[in-house]
């Protein structure tokens, strides 16, 4: 109705163009533009460009008050300019007022001239960053809380209005490569990401975002990347990207589209990732129908994809370390001060059942309010043979009362499509099973490491294995990062010394495995070889240590994926 009567009232003095100018930008961006893109109303172009009266004046009698501090009634009095605010229809005197304003800094004496008007984006442009770009840290937010299927049109869409710099949103992934509901954004400057900060806390559908402020190295961390591969795979600009998870490892680039990037580890080998490219929303859409479609043997998952994402899901694959040498045997780590309980005192609650894709984030908010009970590290996933997820967790409470009530509450209750067994056990139940063993209604049986049918006689040099140290057992918490070493440092270190429990002297088959997780923790497995401190504290034992003697590491290639340490020494059957 405004843009049409505007029109009617130009067309009398035989004019048709038009530019508004608002007081301060706030009504433009963070309400006429928010609120018309949540109703799907189209607004006029005069909206898109637009001049601030604020900042005009500004610049116009840069003596006055600041920007921020303007309002229609200080620029008056700045100019000697009486207001009338007896004026009883909405907004009338100010708006006679900003006429006035205008003519002074029109008139001769100011002589100001309207050039740079205040512009909105009328879309996101998507486009890759380079690690090597400067990011000011002054211009990026952290969203958090969003819907995990939504994408960086999603999130333009939310903060409509303002001007997000080209390639700007970075949807963050967690350990297993999915979105964890964040995403850092990169705005075109300090300004509109102050804006941006205003609108924390308002809605995406139903849930409530939150934003705060970030860095551009939490940005560059995401969204940069080094591989020419990835440029000239996103070179073509304003493509829709699809990604493709749970491709067969055999599926090759006919099988999929052209305009596709396949996601392969530093060898060349497969990861059953791959990103598509396609040149428009409708064929885009019209591939999201073939969502858990079946390729091969497996279903595939489809997901509208970013920049960014390519960037990240790249750079955690290119990182992933090639073991240069055959490892040590693995010993699971435990960060001071906590330690795994032991005892008979049935203080911990067994899950079993778990989603293969559920997380520590998923257990807190499957047990609700009880997670305020969760003793600090107290929650234990049980991995598989493959280092992967079993579908059980252990989790520690702070007295048996609470267990039990975890127990009586959560038992059968549903996460995501699958329904949870929860049991109430002790901490000696819990030690049995992550070292293992199995705990069923028939009581429980060994780990399979200790199984003697499993010890190779002929094994020397396990059964001169050495005591590790209780200092050495609880080492620095930074000892669960891997390093990554550089060919030339690793050619120059030291032979690494694995030490073993006295208990768990044959303890060469680690079927199982717990990793300390404090509640609302990235979900982190440490396996690491003995540290320095442990190597030199047992120096002085007695006992013989295992020394890996030049020449005598061997590097196997082509194991089939679901091979265990089981078969590995039964493959190497009769050899010490």
């Amino acid at each position: 109705q405004f843009s049409q009567l505007v029109s009617s009232d130009l067309k009398v003095l035989g004019k048709s163009s038009y530019t508004l100018c608002s007081d301060g930008q706030l009504l433009i961006r963070q309400v006429l533009h928010p609120e018309t893109s949540k109703k799907n109303f189209l607004l006029s172009d005069c909206f898109y460009s637009f001049y601030d009266l604020r900042k005009e004046f500004h610049t116009c009698y840069p003596s006055s008050a600041t920007v921020k501090d303007h309002t229609i009634k200080t620029m008056a009095e700045y100019l000697g300019l009486g207001t009338d605010e007896t004026e009883e229809d909405f907004g009338v005197w100010q708006v006679k007022t900003m006429v006035a304003i205008i003519f002074s800094m029109l008139s001769e004496s100011c002589n100001h001239i309207f050039t740079e008007p205040e512009t909105v984006k009328y879309k996101y442009e998507t486009g890759p960053c380079s690690k090597s770009e400067t990011v000011d840290s002054e211009t990026v937010i952290r969203a958090r809380g969003l819907p995990w299927q939504s994408s960086d049109q999603d999130i333009a869409r939310f903060f409509k209005g303002l001007n997000i710099a080209k390639g700007g949103v970075a949807l963050c992934l967690n350990a297993q490569g999915r979105r964890n509901g964040e995403a850092l954004v990169r705005f075109v400057n300090s300004e509109q990401r102050d804006l941006a900060l205003e609108r924390h806390k308002h809605h995406m559908g139903s849930r409530y975002i939150e934003v705060y402020k970030a860095t551009g190295e939490e940005f560059l961390k995401i969204a940069g990347g080094t591989s020419n591969e990835v440029a000239q795979f996103l070179s073509k600009e304003n493509q829709v990207i699809i990604r493709m998870r749970g491709l067969p490892f055999t599926a090759t680039q006919e099988d999929v589209l052209g305009g596709l990037l396949f996601v392969k580890y530093p060898d060349g080998r497969p990861t059953g990732d791959a990103f598509v490219l396609f040149s428009c929303e409708e064929y885009a859409q019209n591939a999201l129908k073939k969502h858990k479609e079946i390729l091969g043997k497996r279903y595939i998952e489809l997901f509208r994809s970013t920049a960014a994402e390519v960037q990240q899901v790249l750079n955690r694959y290119m990182s992933t370390p090639l073991i240069p040498t055959l490892p040590t045997p693995i010993i699971p780590v435990i960060p001071p001060p906590y330690t795994i309980a032991t005892g008979s005192i049935r203080d911990c609650v067994r899950l079993r059942g778990l989603p293969y894709t559920a997380g520590i984030d998923d257990i807190l908010e499957f047990m609700g309010d009880a997670t305020a009970d969760i003793k600090p590290h107290g929650v234990h996933m049980v991995l598989n043979q493959q280092g992967r997820p079993s579908g059980d967790a252990f989790i520690q409470m702070k007295s048996a009362d609470k267990a039990f009530m975890v127990a009586q509450k959560c038992h059968k209750k549903m996460m995501k499509d699958r329904y949870v067994e929860v049991f109430q056990c002790s901490g000696e139940e819990m030690n049995f099973v992550l070292m293992g063993g199995t705990l069923n209604r028939s009581g429980l049986s060994p780990p399979p490491c200790k199984l003697p049918c499993l010890s190779p006689p002929a094994y020397a040099a396990f059964q001169t294995a050495a005591v590790i140290p209780a200092e050495a057992a609880l080492y620095q918490p930074q000892a669960l990062l891997p390093t990554t070493r550089t060919p030339q440092a690793s050619a120059a270190a030291p032979p690494a010394v694995t030490y073993y429990p006295a208990q768990a002297a044959q303890l060469y088959m680690n079927y199982t495995a717990y990793y300390p997780s404090p509640p609302v923790s990235p979900t982190t497995v440490g396996y690491i070889a003995a540290p320095p401190g442990a190597v030199a504290a047992a120096a002085t034992a007695t006992h013989t240590p295992i020394l890996p003697q030049p020449g005598a590491l061997v590097r196997m290639q082509g194991l089939p994926y679901n091979t265990g340490m089981k078969e590995i020494l039964s493959f190497f059957q009769g050899y010490q």
